[in-house]
Parts: C-alpha cells; sequence; structure tokens
C-alpha cells in the first residue's frame, strides 16, 4: 500500500496542504470522497475544524512543534465528515520550507486500512520467519526472489543460491520441469493450483517424503503481476495414513469375494499391490486348497506350501522366487518359517538382520539382491487358532522401508484373509463332502432299455451357496415299461443331499410295487410325513425332506402312452418328431411331506420318437439363482426342438444355452426319446376261464416264439405261460389275457380280474400243488405283480436275446 499511496495518492489516500498558520491552502486525492468536502469547501479554513474532538488540536499542535525538517509525524485523528459523523484517519505530515516560511503536506487514509496493512505485513513477516510449511515467491521470469527459512532447510539450499535462480538451474530434471510448467501456467492463467509429488532431486534430504504444493499468481493492486507464490507443505504422513486407509477399505471389499481359496488368496495380493508393497507373495499349506485342516496353533519347520498368488509392480514379478502353484519349503532359518512357527508378524525393516536368513536360503537372497529388495514383512495367516500359511510383503521400487504401521496394516489385512481363506477352506471341505456323497447316493447308472433311449446332465450348484438336493432317477418297470424320476430337496449341503438319496431309495422300492404315479407320490409323501414326526429329526436343525417337489412318470411302450404326477414340480417338456415342443399340462400337486391333498394321475399319448425333458429348477435359474422362469422354459423349449439325434450333444447344447458358466442351483436334465413295440413285437391273447386252456396257451406260446426265432425260450416259456394260465384259471377271475412282448428279453405276463397276489410257498413231498410260482422264480430273470384297475397281472421274464 505504500507503493500505491506513493504513486497513486488519489486512489487511496487524501492529501492537503496547510500553511504556517495552520489554514489549508490544498485539497486533493480521496479527501473530497473520505470527508465529503470538496476543495472550494475547505481551502482557506483553519484545520483544526476538521477534528471531531476538541482534545485532538493540542496533540496535533504538540506533535508538529517536535518534528523537524526532514522527518514526519504520524498518528491517528478523528475526522469530522461533512455529515458530522465522525471518521478514524492515520495521517502522516511532513514539514517543508518554502519562501514564507515552513507549511506542510498530509497524507492520511481509514485507519482501518492502516491496520489491515500492518496485519498483513506481519502476517507475512511471520510465515518467512518462522512457518514450518515452505514458502517460496517467484517474479515473472519464474527466478526466485524470496524464499524462507523452512523451504531452505527442505531443500537443504541456502537462500543466497537460490535467489535469481530458476528451479530447473537449481535441479535440472523433469520433475523441475513439471513444476516449472505449473509454475508458468498459474503465472498466465492466474488460477490457483496444488499438486502432490516427492522432491524434484534424489540428491535432497526431503526426497523420500511426499509433498502438497500451492502455486498463486500474485498481483498489485493496479492490475500488474508481479510473480508466483508457492506454498510447500510436507505430507508424507497423511499420505502413509491414507494409503493404509485405502488398504484397509479395499480389504474389506475385495478380499472374500468367493469361497474360493486360491482366489481369496490372489486378492490378498491384489489389495497389497502397490498401496502397501511393491512385491507379496502367499504361500499356503499344501492341503487348504483341498479344504484340509492342519492341527490347532503353529506350523513347525518343514512344512510344504503352495504358493497361492503372487502380484507385483513389475507385471513381469521376475522378483518371484516361484511361480503360482509351485510347492515349495521355508528353512528354518527364514522369516516366514519362524512367523509360522510361532505366530508372529516380523519386520525387517531393512536387510541388516536378515543374513543369517539370506546366508541359508541364497536361491531367495540372489532373487531379491537382483531386485532390489531393501524391506520385509512376514505375516503368517492364522484363523480360529489354525495356521493356514503366510504372506511376505518386500519393498525395492519405494524407498521408504516398511515401519511398524505399515506391519499392523498388513496384520490386519492378512487376518481378514485368514478368516475368508479358512471360510473357503471350510466351504470346500463341506463341497467336497457333499459331491463325495452326492455322486455316492445320486449316481445313476443308465440301465439298458427298449422303451426308450435316454442322456442325462447333473450339475453340482458353483458359488457359495452349496450342493443342493436335486436328483433323478431311471427306473426298469416291468412289461417293457420304464419310470423317469426327477426331484428337488429343500436346502443345500451335505443333509440335502443325504435327504436326496433317501427319496431316491424309497423311489426305487416304491416303484417296485408298480403302483400308479399319483399312488406312488401318496406314499412318498406318508414317509416324509412319518420320518419329520421322528423326534430324531423334529429336535434336529434340519426338516429332512419336508417340502420336496418331484415329478414322476411311466412310459409304457406298447400302449404308447405315458403317465405322470407331479409333488409341486415343474411340468415336462415333450418334443414330438414334428418339432412342435410344448408344456405338458401335468397338474400341480401340493409339495411332499405336507399331506393332505391327493395326487393326481395324467395320462399323455407320446408318438414314437418323441422327446421327453424333465428337469429341476437350477436349470431355469441361471448364474445368480434369480433368472426369469418363463423366459428359460422358453429358452430351453428352443434348445431341445433344434434337431439332433444324438441325445448326448442335445443335453449338452441344452446345458450350455441354459447355464453357460454353471449355475447357483444344482441342475439336472433328463433326456428320453420314446420308444413303441408294433404289433410284431407284442402278442395278445383272451383266455376263457377254462383249464383246457392252459395247454392250448402253450401252443400259442411255443408257436409265436417260432415265429419271432425265440426257439431257445421255448421251453422256459412254455412252463412259466403254463403255470401263470393255470394260477388265473385256479385262483382267479375271468377275464384272462396272455400277453408276450418282444424286447432285449422276453415277458410273459398274465392277466386277469382278481386283486389277490400269489405267493410262492415250501411244498411238501406228498402236495401235488403248491410248485408252480417256485419254478418260475427258479427260471425266470425276475417275476412279480402289478395291479390295475381291472385286476392285477403277473409278469416273469426270461432271459434271452428279443
Amino acid at each position: 500500500m505504500e507503493y500505491e499511496a506513493a504513486h497513486h495518492p488519489d486512489r487511496f489516500a487524501g492529501t492537503a496542504a496547510v500553511d504556517r498558520d495552520g489554514v489549508i491552502t490544498a485539497w486533493g486525492g480521496s479527501a473530497p470522497a473520505l470527508l465529503g468536502y470538496d476543495a472550494a469547501a475547505v481551502i482557506g479554513r483553519p484545520a483544526v475544524e476538521l477534528l471531531a474532538a476538541v482534545t485532538d488540536r493540542a496533540q496535533v499542535l504538540e506533535a508538529v512543534r517536535g518534528c523537524r525538517i526532514g522527518e514526519s509525524v504520524r498518528g491517528g485523528l478523528v475526522a469530522r465528515h461533512r455529515d458530522d459523523r465522525s471518521v478514524d484517519l492515520m495521517v502522516r505530515a511532513w514539514p517543508v520550507v518554502t519562501g514564507g516560511g515552513t507549511d506542510w503536506f498530509t497524507i492520511f487514509v481509514p485507519a482501518a486500512e492502516i491496520r489491515r496493512w500492518d496485519t498483513d505485513r506481519a502476517v507475512v513477516d511471520g510465515l518467512f520467519s518462522q512457518a514450518p510449511i515452505g514458502l517460496a515467491v517467484f517474479d515473472p521470469g519464474l527466478r526466485f526472489i524470496r524464499v524462507n527459512d523452512a523451504l531452505q532447510r527442505i531443500h537443504g539450499i541456502p537462500a543466497e543460491r537460490s535467489l535469481g535462480r530458476r528451479v530447473s538451474d537449481l535441479f535440472p530434471g523433469p520433475v523441475a520441469n513439471r513444476m516449472e510448467a505449473r509454475l508458468r501456467r498459474v503465472l498466465e492463467l492466474g488460477e490457483p493450483v496444488t499438486e502432490e509429488h516427492r522432491a524434484p532431486a534424489p540428491a535432497l534430504q526431503g526426497w523420500k517424503k511426499e509433498w502438497s504444493t500451492t502455486s498463486f499468481r500474485l498481483m498489485n493492486p493496479a492490475g500488474a503481476v508481479l510473480g508466483v507464490a508457492s506454498a510447500i507443505m510436507e505430507i508424507t504422513e497423511r499420505e502413509r495414513a491414507r494409503d493404509r486407509l485405502v488398504v484397509l477399505n479395499d480389504a474389506s471389499a475385495r478380499i472374500g469375494s468367493t469361497l474360493d481359496v486360491t482366489r481369496t488368496a490372489v486378492e490378498l495380493a491384489e489389495v497389497a499391490v502397490p498401496q502397501l508393497a511393491d512385491f507379496v507373495a502367499v504361500d499356503l499349506l499344501k492341503g487348504i486348497t483341498l479344504g484340509e485342516e492342519e492341527g490347532p496353533g503353529p506350523v513347525g519347520g518343514g512344512a510344504v506350501l503352495h504358493r497361492a498368488a503372487v502380484r507385483s509392480v513389475d507385471e513381469a514379478a521376475s522378483e518371484a522366487s516361484y511361480p503360482p502353484g509351485a510347492l515349495l519349503t521355508f528353512h528354518p532359518a527364514t522369516p516366514q518359517a519362524r512367523a509360522m512357527a510361532t505366530g508372529d508378524p516380523i519386520l525387517l525393516a531393512t536387510l541388516e538382520d536378515a543374513a543369517d536368513w539370506l546366508a541359508h536360503d541364497r536361491y531367495r537372497a540372489a532373487k531379491m539382491a537382483a531386485a532390489g529388495v531393501h524391506s520385509v514383512m512376514v505375516v503368517p495367516l492364522r484363523a480360529r487358532d489354525v495356521t493356514l500359511g503366510v504372506a511376505h510383503f518386500y519393498r525395492w521400487r519405494r524407498p521408504d522401508p516398511f515401519d511398524t504401521d505399515d506391519l499392523t496394516v498388513a496384520g490386519e489385512v492378512v487376518a481378514r484373509a485368514a478368516v475368508c481363506v479358512d471360510n473357503a477352506r471350510r466351504y470346500t471341505r463341506e463341497r467336497h463332502a457333499a459331491l463325495t456323497l452326492q455322486h455316492s447316493l445320486l449316481q445313476v447308472t443308465t440301465p439298458e432299455l427298449s422303451a426308450a433311449t435316454t442322456a442325462h446332465r447333473h450339475l453340482p450348484a458353483v458359488g457359495r451357496a452349496g450342493v443342493a438336493g436335486d436328483w433323478f432317477d431311471i427306473i426298469p418297470l416291468s412289461g417293457a415299461r420304464v419310470a423317469f424320476v426327477v426331484g428337488d430337496v429343500p436346502g443345500r449341503g451335505i443333509h440335502a443331499v443325504a435327504q436326496a438319496g433317501r427319496l431316491r431309495t424309497a423311489v426305487r422300492a416304491l416303484a417296485r410295487q408298480d403302483p400308479s404315479p399319483d399312488e406312488l407320490l401318496s406314499q412318498l409323501d406318508g414317509i416324509i410325513i412319518s420320518q419329520a414326526l421322528d423326534p430324531e429329526y423334529a429336535s434336529g436343525a434340519h426338516t429332512g425332506a419336508v417340502g420336496s417337489s418331484c415329478l414322476y412318470a411311466v412310459h409304457d411302450p406298447v400302449a404308447h402312452r405315458c403317465s405322470f404326477a407331479s409333488a409341486a414340480h415343474y411340468p415336462p417338456l415333450v418334443i414330438p418328431p414334428s418339432g412342435d415342443g410344448r408344456l405338458l399340462d401335468v397338474p400341480f400337486g401340493p409339495p411332499l411331506g405336507l399331506g393332505g391333498m391327493p395326487f393326481q394321475t395324467v395320462d399323455t399319448e407320446l408318438p414314437e420318437g418323441s422327446v421327453l425333458a424333465l428337469y429341476t429348477d437350477g436349470l431355469l435359474r441361471g448364474a445368480d439363482g434369480r433368472g426369469d422362469i418363463d423366459a428359460a422354459l422358453r429358452a430351453l423349449l428352443r434348445a431341445l426342438t433344434q434337431p439332433d439325434a444324438d441325445l448326448e450333444r442335445a443335453c449338452d447344447t441344452a446345458v450350455d444355452r441354459m447355464l453357460p458358466a454353471g449355475g447357483a442351483d444344482d441342475a439336472v436334465l433328463l433326456l428320453a426319446r420314446t420308444h413303441a413295440f408294433g404289433p410284431d413285437r407284442v402278442a395278445t391273447w383272451d383266455l376263457p376261464l377254462d383249464p383246457a386252456i392252459v395247454g392250448q396257451a402253450r401252443n400259442l406260446t411255443s408257436g409265436q416264439l417260432a415265429a419271432w426265432q425265440l426257439d431257445e425260450l421255448a421251453f422256459t416259456a412254455e412252463l412259466i405261460v403254463s403255470e401263470l394260465v393255470t394260477n388265473a384259471i385256479r385262483y382267479a377271475q375271468a377275464p384272462i389275457q396272455l400277453r408276450l412282448i418282444r424286447s432285449p428279453s422276453l415277458i410273459c405276463e398274465v392277466s386277469d380280474a382278481s386283486s389277490t397276489s400269489p405267493h410262492p410257498r415250501r411244498a411238501a413231498e406228498t402236495d401235488e400243488t403248491g410248485r408252480g410260482l417256485f419254478m418260475i422264480a427258479q427260471m425266470a430273470e425276475g417275476w412279480g405283480t402289478r395291479y390295475t384297475l381291472a385286476g392285477k397281472t403277473i409278469w416273469a421274464e426270461c432271459a434271452g436275446q428279443g
């Protein structure tokens, strides 16, 4: 302000001249604006009339009398404005010798401006002399014109070496060039700029620290550019604290995104590099990735580890001693072995304390030396008192060593990762057990069928949820028929798989009795209800198979029909040879285990060559388990309507279309292409209720076998038919029907209107009867009874090529 007052007095200060008698002789500058009087109003008047306080007059006279030529007097006065208000002024007066004596030249400004100027000057002086932040002032040519003591300490360069020189003169290099470019941009545009960086040259004592520099343009009140000023503040600790917070935040957000052990180790390494370390390796005990578990407590020497992950600021990770997947051990002298043995993390801020380790581990020592590693941290992975492995962190690009704060952060990150690894290990162990149980209990060996050609896929769930209780089966039945069944038990894990195995076993046992589909589901429903009422299950955490769904279908190649019953299961798809696929309208019964509601059987004619598709909902729900069911059904129907003679390829196509990356739930797809038996493979005769017809039945049988070129089965078949027809005539009711079916084996069936089932019995040596069923059981591959609405059918199967 002194510069402006001296060069532009009319802008900031009022001026006045007073003669030896105290009369105003001149009035200018900002005087009219400050006090409201123009020159004509005050020239010729005594100056003391402008003073607001009478007491100020004596002080003014005393100050004037004591002022010599060449000196000035300065002080505060209260003047009277033209509108009669008081104005605080700071006044400076100089005596001037004229021909008539001594006159006075005065300059006066508002007192507040002077106080503000004094404060600003004090602040600037304090910043340059006492502030801990570095300050530098540059002229328009970007040369240093002033630096404070703090900046001299930061740079380690005295002011006399800096003044008059540019940054690039002192520190040639790219960092200095970027700093000058920033200063030039501020000088030209006038916009303040803040930048965070390291010192401009490694030779500086502050090179390893982080700095924040704010630059702003300097201008005088007239708008002329004076230069640029920069304030430099060390932010090393703040940046390190921020880096640590970033690492911890990333760890909570990114580590443990899956239940995969190796992926969790990779996430740990990704979080730590580059925010915390330049290189990280994560080694897990060999069995961890398979779900195995070491005993509680630390791990002794000689343990074999699996290199689960490495991560480096160098994309090639050339400093890695072993690649991911390698098996390795650590010498007992290494910090890795000591950390696993004690359970405590180890900090090697420098490698001066690592001589013993490096002497016993020359291969790693050579790798570290080649990379320039200078600081190491080793943290054991421990969770629930179980040691899982070790993570080791290295710095070679960052010049600052690890410190205790870094070790604390690494410990927290590794602790979180260890819990996630242990969770993943436990999940892997349970998943392996569930898959093993599932494979053992639910494996389906496709039987040789004459009624249909089949293909199937059973896909366990992927992801966190675990293996579910989806199951299916293919059950050969009497009369060349076949049963197809799919089901879904609620819940996940081993218990769901075990329940699915129980249901599959129960269905197989019930199917041997040949009930209708609705009757089979009713009996299965009763079994589940009984199980749920058992205290062993009712008091546990699992509700058994209550709420399960099931679809049971029976295909009869002779009748060209298929019967269905559903317990809350999705309806089957049918694709006839014409390709016009559709959903079958199967009545939707209640879930199993609820009781009270009946199930219903529906029959459908299936042309030969039709493809029947049974499935579970996991095939429809997609990878996230939340897919649109209706859209998925349409997609599945489209995938299956594409003609393909090979059902295995059709299965693969459908699964790839529906679940290209696996599903969140178990998925089952069972395809069956139906076959039909024509008149050339079935022979049927209605027989009267007359004992004499037994011989004719034998003749009919032998004649049909001759026509089928099955003469080698004639003796056995005639004996079986003779005994079955005799039993029907003796113990049953008309009508009686004999049917022969030529399939891979020969099937002999005798039907009657009675619901009484025959039973084999031990005949005495003197008994003339009672040996028929015993002989059938000895000569036939299998025999049994199935019941119908009209009565029953007793069947026997003879081995042979049909």
